[in-house]
């Protein structure tokens, strides 16, 4: 049988055809995962593809040997050094030597994927990015192919495996946010420096991309609305068991008034919505659509094997390349005000009318109470409540009249609240 990579299928017994050449960017978690799993999956690759896949080269800022070197000696070139330079100069470099790419870089995507897609298909190349999304989570390639033909209406996601381990141990335990974020470290679920992830950062990069892929338009960072977790407290969660809610942080790409809106921040979920029993270190995406109603994928989110697995799935995805991802064909306004539901917690003196003035506030700019839960007497009561959907700029004018109460003790703690449950 040829080793023609149009032909490339094998059965498994046969001998092996000619070599793949891999050069690697990057030695650090998921580089050197990468360098142990390929080894180990090599023959079996190579029996079902007729191309053996193997490194042979390794560029790191202290080992000696140049990008360039590592590149020119590739038929492909995984870039996992993570950052937007000098990465995105050597992905750009690869591609004009006609090499296929693999990154795990969301942010690189997410500022300049525009331009990396252009090059690809200006040069003929493969670029994929599986692993820079939901880690072994397989969400780009549904978007990408088994969706490709749906109208997609909104995704929602838990992408940031982080973020979803804290608030699970607060929620389980009672933590605080600083113990939770320091057993994530201890456990190697959180770097040194957590910003990007606790601030909402890591998952907007990889919204933008959901999105890009979703809508076929472009979005980047810039487009994505994100705040983080570390507000929240022990009181959000207790309240949460009370009002039967789970609180998680998510992402949402949806069409909106004939644009498209993309967000990230904390959100109550009821028990009934698909990403509501999603905990610890995990990660899951949820696809809406007309055609197919919702489909839920979850798994691992993080982790080197992981990721490293996600890797070497795009890059057996290459050695037998389809076309790489097209040109966009849409151009959709990006809307910044949407609705939501939202819980409100205040700090309050418990006076007689206090939540009728309250329910007044929230009236005049248009919503509704749906649930209340107050606790506590005298001048330490709190007043928590869930509000009917509305827009976010109605909700932020309710927050800054209800904060000039007199008795309100303190900003007035908003969290959105998704009310989708598909049971």
């Amino acid at each position: 049988m040829t080793s023609d990579p149009a032909q490339p299928f094998r059965t498994e017994g046969e001998p092996s055809g000619r070599a793949f050449r891999i050069g690697l960017l990057g030695h650090g978690t998921v580089g050197g995962a990468l360098a142990e799993l390929l080894p180990s999956r090599a023959d079996h690759i190579a029996a079902i593809t007729g191309i053996r896949p193997e490194i042979t080269g390794v560029h790191t800022r202290s080992n000696g040997t140049t990008a360039a070197e590592v590149i020119a000696g590739a038929d492909l070139v995984a870039e996992l050094i993570g950052g937007l330079e000098p990465a995105r100069t050597y992905v750009l470099e690869a591609m004009a030597a006609g090499k296929h790419v693999v990154t795990a870089n969301k942010q690189l995507l997410a500022h300049h994927g525009e331009e990396l897609w252009a090059a690809a298909r200006e040069h003929g190349v493969q670029l994929r990015f599986e692993a820079a999304v939901a880690g072994v989570v397989p969400v780009i390639r549904v978007l990408q192919e088994s969706l490709s033909g749906a109208h997609i209406d909104r995704v929602t996601g838990i992408v940031n495996g982080t973020t979803n381990f804290i608030l699970t141990r607060m929620a389980e335990t009672g933590a605080t946010y600083a113990d939770a974020l320091q057993e994530a470290q201890q456990l190697g679920y959180a770097e040194a420096d957590p910003t990007d992830d606790v601030n909402g950062k890591d998952a907007a990069a990889k919204m933008a991309i959901l999105a890009r892929l979703a809508f076929d338009t472009p979005v980047h960072i810039t487009d994505v609305a994100y705040e983080g977790i570390e507000h929240l407290t022990g009181d959000d969660m207790a309240y949460a068991k009370d009002l039967d809610l789970g609180l998680k942080l998510i992402g949402t790409a949806e069409r909106v008034e004939g644009g498209i809106a993309v967000r990230v921040h904390p959100a109550f979920l009821y028990r009934g919505h698909p990403l509501a029993s999603v905990n610890g270190p995990y990660n899951a995406v949820t696809v809406e659509s007309e055609a197919i109603t919702e489909i839920t994928m979850s798994g691992p989110g993080a982790g080197g094997p992981q990721t490293a697995s996600a890797v070497m799935g795009d890059i057996i995805s290459a050695m037998i390349p389809p076309a790489s991802t097209p040109e966009t064909t849409q151009s959709l306004a990006v809307v910044k005000d949407v609705e939501s539901a939202f819980y409100v917690h205040l700090e309050v003196a418990d006076r007689p009318g206090v939540l009728a003035q309250v329910a007044q506030v929230l009236g005049l700019q248009g919503a509704s109470v749906k649930s209340v839960v107050q606790k506590g007497l005298g001048e330490n009561a709190r007043l928590v409540m869930v509000v009917h959907p509305l827009l976010e700029s109605k909700m932020l004018a309710a927050v800054e009249l209800i904060a000039g109460l007199d008795f309100v003790r303190g900003r007035p703690r908003v969290i959105r609240v998704i009310e989708e449950q598909f049971v």
